[in-house]
């Protein structure tokens, strides 16, 4: 498990491309056999990604975590980006399909990922953040979740909101997700964009055709930074920086939300005229 610090804008914005990328992006998320996780010490959030093959991977606890158990102290929620999965938590199978989520609770229920067809594997991404009660298990589809349809065309940013880990939808303690999905000929998520000092965020970036890239937009509003993302690459968001992309080609982003609340529209938005 790789281990990140926290860091302020103050020495965010003395980073170098390099070091923006080694704090702010996952670059090797999904990698075939193997369960890839990276600690944040921002809200103390787990991100990873799964892809089993033949056998199935168990997702076990490690000193940074400090249980015995992953999700002793933890809930935890999983996207299905591939083919079809089976995630066993306790006596209990959960079947995934893509775009299926599963939220997972608090309680130390052991946990593993499967493969329906090693040759078409699931592709499991996760976060899991810290729990001080217990809920209920849940499996979560699209047409489950609370669907938002944003944007306009002449503003080049319609897409599908949709949210999955939600109160609406879904218990859980502190944790919030859900999938957007930019509409074709379209190119821009959250712009007017924002920020929220309360709470972290992750996004996901997938489903990008090969040679497309997503310029994610980061850091303080009058001290902004970017970075160029690949498919199936995340970025995690501290509270004081503003989280917007804009991409070459059509995309999608599994966003994650940690933090002090659950309320979706606790933002703090940035005019466009105060974006430097």
């Amino acid at each position: 498990m790789e281990i990140r610090q926290a860091c302020s804008p103050k020495e965010a914005k003395r980073f170098n491309t390099d070091e923006l990328r080694g704090n702010f992006l996952f670059e090797r998320l999904f990698q075939e056999g193997v369960i890839q996780m990276t600690y944040s010490h921002i809200d103390r959030t787990v991100v990873g990604g799964a892809v089993p093959l033949a056998e199935p991977l168990p997702l076990v606890s490690n000193k940074q975590i400090g249980s015995p158990g992953f999700l002793d102290r933890r809930e935890i929620g999983i996207f299905n980006i591939g083919g079809d999965a089976t995630i066993t938590a306790g006596d209990e199978d959960f079947d995934l399909t893509r775009t299926d989520c599963l939220y997972l609770p608090k309680g130390g229920a052991e946990v593993t990922f499967a493969s329906a067809d090693a040759g078409n594997p699931a592709r499991l991404y996760f976060v899991s953040t810290p729990a001080h009660q217990r809920t209920k298990a849940k499996k979560i589809t699209a047409k489950d979740a609370n669907r938002i349809d944003l944007g306009t065309q002449p503003d080049a940013n319609i897409r599908v909101l949709r949210q999955y880990i939600h109160p609406d939808v879904c218990q859980s303690c502190q944790l919030v997700m859900g999938m957007t999905m930019i509409e074709d000929g379209s190119v821009w998520n959250t712009m007017p964009c924002h920020s929220h000092d309360r709470r972290s965020e992750v996004y996901l970036y997938f489903d990008m055709a090969q040679g497309t890239r997503v310029v994610h937009l980061m850091g303080e509003p009058d001290e902004t930074r970017h970075l160029f993302v690949d498919n199936e690459q995340a970025v995690i968001s501290p509270g004081w920086s503003i989280h917007s992309g804009v991409g070459t080609g059509r995309y999608g982003f599994i966003w994650s939300m940690a933090g002090d609340n659950q309320d979706f529209d606790d933002m703090d938005f940035v005019a466009m005229g105060d974006l430097r």
